[in-house]
């Protein structure tokens, strides 16, 4: 089927790499559902993919509200009638060394982090079940894969992620489709969360010095999405070629 004509909701569409990947599968011709907390910069997304000539419907998501997921789910099905994908992109990261014992920060990545993911999960489930057919796409990161310092937490629900991913993979069946992304360094918004003022700075550095554009995530996230339906890409590692 490729990515022409499918339904993909996108969570975290508003900025970096969900603002990137809607206009990458909008130009390839798939028929967007757009989740994120910003609505103005939903609707100005939504403009330029219509400008362009593709189609796309917004809704404001807080992905830490399952009900909020409920309602992105729901407009792909009232609207399309249908939903093939969900792209469960939205997360944040407030990064600190843990003697700064940031506990609302830690619990904020637990809620948008993970619970986001299984809520994203619980919402599109039983759709893919009753159409038999359907595909999780969930962005995780590289910072899973190797622990650094600061990003302790933030790694640790990373990791929940890519285990709730595999697990879910392993339990989908023949018909369904389950794909983790994991990008290293890229140039987003993602030091804007951070309030350590060392750390931010550092990731500043870091992100000017290595990181890739949010476009080269989403050819990936495409590239995954594009296969036959009889093909699952497990897991995608993308990152800077200079980045450790």
């Amino acid at each position: 089927m490729g990515i022409d004509g499918k339904i993909v909701a996108i969570t975290g569409a508003s900025s970096g790499i969900g603002h990137a990947t809607a206009l990458l599968l909008a130009e390839r011709g798939a028929r967007l559902v757009l989740g994120a907390r910003r609505l103005d910069r939903l609707d100005a997304l939504v403009d330029t993919i219509e400008a362009r000539g593709g189609e796309a419907v917004r809704i404001a998501t807080d992905v830490s509200r399952r009900g909020d997921l409920e309602a992105l789910v729901s407009l792909a099905g009232e609207r399309y009638g249908r939903l093939d994908v969900l792209v469960s992109n939205a997360g944040i990261g407030p990064i600190a060394p843990f003697d700064n014992i940031a506990v609302d920060d830690w619990e904020a990545m637990i809620d948008v982090n993970v619970k986001g993911v299984l809520y994203g999960i619980a919402a599109a489930l039983p759709v893919f079940r009753r159409q038999e057919a359907g595909h999780f796409v969930n962005v995780i990161s590289t910072a899973g894969l190797k622990i650094v310092p600061t990003q302790g937490v933030y790694a640790a629900t990373k990791n929940a992620v890519r285990t709730i991913t595999e697990g879910l993979r392993q339990e989908a069946g023949p018909k369904l489709r389950v794909t983790a992304v994991s990008p290293g360094m890229v140039r987003t918004d993602f030091a804007g969360s951070i309030r350590d003022a060392a750390t931010r700075q550092t990731i500043v550095e870091r992100v000017a010095e290595t990181a890739i554009p949010p476009e080269a995530v989403a050819r990936a996230i495409a590239f995954a999405i594009e296969q036959p339906a009889d093909v699952e890409l497990g897991e995608i590692v993308i990152r800077p070629t200079a980045q450790a």
